[in-house]
């Protein structure tokens, strides 16, 4: 079980990825994003995802850099997500938005870099793009995000590399049972995004009850509940304070009965678009 905020899974490929990381969607570039940043490293966080549409990979590198700095850790010591926008699905397109956020994030190189959302007819030259960066050495995983099975098993039909991990939208309210047991199968990382759910559960009477129980805030207990599940998760935020409660989940473990209570708050709800009928 994991038990401490450097604890990594290790992907199909034997590279190490942190259980639990900083997402910084909907982060505002410049000081928001570099302090958040910055004092998620200075806390102990080891895996930072950001993404080219969420504008702000310049503030997350000076992020990084000042984390650096401050706890004399090395890049290597970092584990950095991406993610190319539909906008630039597509071979050439892709290569280019890879340079372009190494470029913003002041970068050598990515240890994630994701397709952001399955845009018909243009993921599968995306993902030769992404298979060439990292047969080349520039990045040392490669991965999708929003893809339910049927985009999985289109894309592994012709590919080479099998991706290494799927990051979707996860949550108590949605908890993809299929997609997970078919990753799993497949030997692909599900990674949650928004596991809080955008903050819309941190009310839930059941989890509440829960949280009690352990002396423990819902989202520590939502947190908990990914990590027991074995999903790498991402919560996002800008202060300091929650950065920090976000990672104070392991002194304690839910019992197989609480795992199960917050199972079955599952409703297929989604607070993003379903990758299915999402105006790419």
């Amino acid at each position: 079980m994991v038990k401490n905020l450097q604890d990594t899974t290790t992907l199909h490929n034997g590279i190490k990825m942190p259980w639990l990381g900083l997402g910084v969607f909907k982060v505002e570039d410049g000081a928001e994003a570099v302090n958040a940043v910055k004092d998620a490293i200075v806390n102990g966080y080891r895996s930072i995802d950001t993404a080219a549409v969420y504008q702000n990979e310049k503030g997350v590198g000076q992020g990084i850099r000042e984390g650096l700095e401050a706890t004399g850790l090395k890049r290597e010591d970092l584990f950095v997500t991406s993610k190319v926008w539909n906008s630039d699905l597509g071979y050439e397109s892709t290569l280019g938005a890879y340079e372009a956020s190494l470029q913003k994030l002041g970068l050598d190189y990515l240890d994630l870099y994701l397709i952001h959302w399955p845009v018909e007819g243009k993921y599968k030259d995306a993902w030769r793009a992404l298979e060439k960066l990292y047969n080349d050495g520039k990045v040392r995983a490669i991965g999708v995000s929003n893809f339910h099975i049927h985009h999985l098993e289109d894309l592994m039909k012709d590919a080479e590399i099998k991706p290494m991990v799927d990051q979707v939208e996860y949550h108590p309210n949605l908890t993809q049972k299929e997609l997970h047991a078919f990753c799993k199968e497949q030997g692909i990382q599900l990674e949650a995004w928004s596991p809080l759910m955008q903050g819309k559960l941190l009310d839930h009477p059941v989890l509440s009850e829960i949280a009690d129980r352990h002396n423990k805030t819902t989202a520590q207990v939502i947190i908990r509940w990914d990590l027991q599940n074995g999903v790498v998760t991402i919560p996002k935020s800008i202060k300091e304070e929650r950065i920090k409660s976000n990672s104070d989940v392991f002194d304690f473990e839910l019992s197989n009965e609480e795992m199960e209570k917050i199972d079955n708050l599952n409703q297929n709800l989604r607070c993003g678009p379903d990758p299915d009928n999402f105006d790419f």
